[in-house]
């Protein structure tokens, strides 16, 4: 990673990984042009030049920058100080701490670690949304793929979710962009056919009787009739120039993958940089654009993740890896309601790390997987140390940060419990890797 401490704090973050051309995604600052360092402030704070031009580097990136420029293929070692410095500057104080307890645990000198950590104390921590790179030629830009209008297959696996499914498709009905068809695979019981008769949509309907999501979505893509595939969520709320949005996106930036951002009525705080253009480390297949063809390229869903998490961000991994350019985009929003009952609900967990029930894996036994698979064991390991403690409270106070002390303290109150939790679920994963993936072909 681009600052070696940043393992402790992102872990697995799919920038932490060099792509298929062996190289990161962060720039060199020597190839930036005037327009993005404006946007960027040189940090004299530093005690290695080298260290300053990782920092507007990692700036670049957080601030929004979509560019061609060179990309570091290897990062050198910099002084702990300044290693130190920048995770003070991009993360809250208690993070900063953490890191210091981890390092001292892991019999680093703690002399060297306490005065670097002191050392630190006045590095202010960075706004990036105060001053975002900006692409003001985007509001006038007349996009020609638009203009062309290509299908787009609009792909909903739903799953006891009548209520709310109503909705998603009434405001389906009142896109600006007409050229679209909308595949729903149903998995409710009791199926009701007779829900979608009154429609006004080009609407193609499966009824699926396995409870799947990951073969829901395969089966629609493999389906789909457009050569764009927009992935959608049955709880969701969404603008009537949504997808008009996303292609929009896709043709400004010559890119890939247009991941829309998702805002949550429940859950953790909506991230600053959702109101602004930068480059995604993450799919949501509840709001996502894509070309058909990627999936011919790389294979659909692993199902190895089925009935559990997280298969979304396997597929976003390996598309990153495979060079190709996703951007995050407020543009394509969506309100994701995050009901309490259908869907992945009814698997038995509200997140990753949340279970339904008391002596069920912890976490879902395919985050494991996909850890140990891309990042490796120490990885996974320094995961589970970040995670499980907020984890230990319910999803309603995610955004709580000031009940973070608690979540520790029920951790270690329960430690018996969460260990069993843990070592359950590492032990399905390990099963889960020697089976191996099960990524069809398209």
């Amino acid at each position: 990673m681009i600052f070696h401490f940043l393992k402790y704090l992102q872990p697995i973050n799919y920038f932490r990984l060099k792509r298929k051309n062996k190289a990161y995604v962060f720039p060199k600052t020597r190839q930036l042009n005037e327009f993005v360092l404006r946007h960027l402030e040189k940090d004299e704070n530093y005690q290695s030049n080298l260290a300053q031009e990782y920092d507007l580097s990692w700036q670049a990136i957080q601030k929004g920058y979509i560019g061609d420029a060179e990309t570091y293929s290897h990062f050198k070692r910099l002084p702990i100080e300044d290693e130190y410095h920048f995770i003070r500057k991009n993360f809250h104080k208690a993070w900063v701490l953490y890191v210091l307890v981890l390092r001292l645990l892991s019999f680093k000198n703690p002399i060297k670690e306490i005065k670097a950590y002191g050392a630190s104390k006045n590095a202010k921590r960075q706004n990036f949304a105060a001053n975002p790179i900006s692409y003001p030629t985007y509001t006038d830009f007349d996009s020609k793929l638009i203009i062309e209008k290509p299908l787009v297959s609009v792909i909903i696996p739903t799953l006891n979710r009548y209520r709310y499914l109503e909705d998603v498709l009434k405001d389906l009905e009142n896109q600006n962009y007409s050229n679209f068809e909308v595949i729903v695979v149903d998995q409710s019981e009791p199926f009701q056919k007779d829900f979608y008769k009154d429609f006004d949509l080009n609407l193609n309907l499966i009824h699926q009787k396995e409870k799947a999501l990951w073969l829901a979505r395969n089966t629609a893509i493999k389906k789909a009739k457009g050569n764009y595939i927009l992935l959608f969520d049955d709880d969701s709320r969404i603008e009537p120039d949504w997808i008009e949005q996303h292609l929009k996106t896709l043709d400004f930036f010559d890119a890939d993958i247009s991941s829309g951002v998702s805002i949550s009525r429940a859950g953790d705080a909506v991230p600053d940089n959702y109101a602004y253009f930068l480059i995604s480390n993450q799919l949501d297949t509840g709001n996502v654009l894509l070309p058909k063809q990627i999936f011919k390229e790389i294979g659909l869903f692993d199902r190895q993740f089925e009935k559990m998490r997280m298969g979304d961000g396997e597929f976003g991994l390996r598309a990153y890896l495979a060079e190709y350019k996703n951007i995050s985009n407020p543009k394509a929003k969506r309100l994701h309601l995050k009901v309490g009952s259908g869907g992945l609900r009814e698997m038995g967990a509200w997140d990753a790390f949340r279970s339904a029930k008391w002596f069920a894996p912890k976490p879902v036994p395919s985050v494991l997987y996909l850890y140990r698979k891309y990042f490796g064991k120490k990885a996974a390991r320094l995961s589970l140390l970040k995670n499980i403690p907020p984890s230990m409270l319910p999803y309603k106070f995610k955004k709580n940060k000031k009940l973070l002390p608690i979540g520790l303290l029920l951790a270690l109150f329960a430690f018996p419990l969460v260990a069993y939790q843990v070592f359950k679920s590492w032990k399905i994963a390990g099963k889960m890797l020697k089976g191996g993936a099960k990524i069809e072909k398209l």
